[in-house]
C-alpha cells in the first residue's frame, strides 16, 4: 500500500508517518509499501518533525503546495499512490481571524485540487474499474482518500448540548472553521457525485509532541519553564475536548483501513476539560516533572487577557461509531497525555528554540492588528 500523507512535516501530520512507519504493523497488521509526505513547509511544518523515519527507505519527503495540481498528478502517477491521507490545512484560529484568504485558498482550493487530481489517478490508473474499488482498503480496496477535519466545523454547544456526533450540523464560526467545513462538503460531493472512495473524520484538541508553540500547551509549558505570564482567554472557562496525538494517529489509520466510503467518523478523547483547569494541570505536571526549574505557582503565572472573536464556548465529542465500529478507543488519560507531552518538550528544548529562530516569538494572534 503507498500512501501520499500530505501535510506530513506538520503537528498531526508528523505523528501520522511516525505511527504508520513504526506502530501500524503490530497494531493493525497494515502492510506499508512507500510513505510520500507532502508539505509545503509554512510556518508549522517542520522537517525536523520527521528526522526519526529520514533513514527509513520507504519514507519520501516532498515540497510543495496541494494548489498545485500538476505537481499533485505528478506525485501520484509516479509513486503509484494507492491512499491519500489528507492532512495539509492552515490550521489556526487565531490566524485566520487576522488573514483569512490564505485559509481559504489552501483549505478549500488545495483539497478540491487534491481530490480532482486523485479522481483522475484512480480512473488512469484503473482502480476505478478494479473489484475492489469503493471497498474498504481491510476488505480489499483499490483506493480510499482520507479527508481529515476538526470539530470546530460544528460551531459551539452549551453546557447541556450533547456533544457532537456524525451527525450534528455544520455552524462553523471563525475563517478557520469556515474553510474546513467547505471541504468537508467537497471531499462529501467527490464521493456522491463522482463515486471517489472518500472517508471524512474530525477531530476534537489534539495535544502531544512536535505541536507548533503558539498552540494551548506547547506555548503555555514554554513560557512556564520561563517563568513568564500565561494568557488565558476570557474567563478561562472555555471547554475542549482533548485528545492526545498518538491516538488520534492511530485513529486515523483505523479509518483509512476500515473506514466505509462516504461516511464520516469523529474522534475524540473523552475528555472534556476548561482551559483554566488544563492550564493548571499543565503547571503542576511541569513543577513535578521540572523541579530543579522553581516554577512558579499558578497565581504567579496565570494572566486572564481579552477573549478573541468568535471564540466557541465548548466542544465535546461523542466518539461512539468509531469505537463501536472500528474498535478504537483513546489509550492515554489527560493526565497520561499530559505527562508525556510535557515530558517531551523538556527532552526537545532545542527544537522550540530552532522554531523561535524562525517567524513565531510566541506573541498573541487574533486581534485584527
Amino acid at each position: 500500500m503507498n500512501i501520499l500523507v500530505t501535510g506530513g512535516a506538520g503537528f498531526i501530520g508528523s505523528n501520522l508517518v511516525h505511527y504508520l512507519l513504526g506502530d501500524a504493523a503490530d497494531d493493525l497488521g497494515m502492510a506499508v509499501g512507500n510513505i510520500v509526505t507532502l508539505d509545503k513547509l509554512t510556518y508549522a511544518g517542520n522537517p525536523a518533525n520527521l528526522e526519526i523515519v529520514e533513514s527509513d527507505p520507504r519514507h519520501t519527503l516532498v515540497v510543495g503546495d496541494i494548489c498545485d495540481g500538476p505537481l499533485m498528478a505528478t506525485l501520484l502517477e509516479k509513486h503509484d499512490i494507492d491512499v491519500v491521507m489528507h492532512l495539509a490545512a492552515e490550521s489556526h484560529v487565531d490566524r485566520s481571524i487576522d488573514g483569512p484568504e490564505e485559509f481559504i485558498v489552501t483549505n478549500v482550493m488545495g483539497t478540491f485540487h487534491l481530490l480532482d487530481e486523485f479522481r483522475k489517478h484512480v480512473r488512469k490508473t484503473g482502480r476505478a474499474d478494479a473489484a475492489g474499488y469503493g471497498k474498504t482498503m481491510a476488505q480489499g480496496g483499490s483506493c480510499m482518500f482520507l479527508h481529515v477535519s476538526t470539530d470546530e466545523v460544528f460551531g459551539s454547544l452549551s453546557s447541556t448540548d450533547s456533544a457532537f456526533c456524525e451527525t450534528t450540523p455544520y455552524a462553523p464560526n471563525s475563517p478557520y472553521s469556515a474553510s474546513k467545513a467547505g471541504s468537508d462538503h467537497l471531499a462529501r460531493a467527490y464521493f456522491h457525485t463522482y463515486g471517489v472512495p472518500v472517508v471524512t473524520t474530525n477531530c476534537s484538541n489534539n495535544y502531544g509532541p512536535y505541536q507548533f508553540p503558539e498552540k494551548l500547551l506547547p506555548l503555555m509549558i514554554r513560557k512556564t519553564l520561563r517563568g513568564e505570564s500565561l494568557p488565558v482567554y476570557g474567563d478561562g472557562s472555555n471547554i475542549r475536548d482533548w485528545l492526545y496525538v498518538g491516538d488520534h494517529a492511530r485513529g486515523l489509520a483505523m479509518a483509512m483501513l476500515a473506514g466505509v466510503a462516504g461516511e464520516t467518523y469523529v474522534i475524540g478523547g473523552r475528555c472534556e476539560m476548561k482551559n483554566l483547569d488544563v492550564v493548571h494541570a499543565l503547571i503542576e505536571t511541569v513543577r513535578e516533572l521540572a523541579p530543579e526549574r522553581n516554577i512558579l505557582p499558578a497565581d504567579e503565572l496565570i494572566r486572564f487577557v481579552k477573549d478573541r472573536p468568535g471564540h466557541d464556548r465548548r466542544y465535546a465529542i461523542d466518539p461512539s461509531r468509531i469505537s463501536r465500529e472500528l474498535g478504537w478507543e483513546p489509550k492515554e488519560t489527560f493526565a497520561t497525555g499530559l505527562r508525556r507531552t510535557v515530558q517531551w518538550y523538556l527532552d526537545h528544548e532545542d527544537w522550540i528554540e530552532s522554531i523561535e529562530d524562525g517567524s513565531y516569538r510566541g506573541e498573541r494572534l487574533g486581534t485584527f492588528a
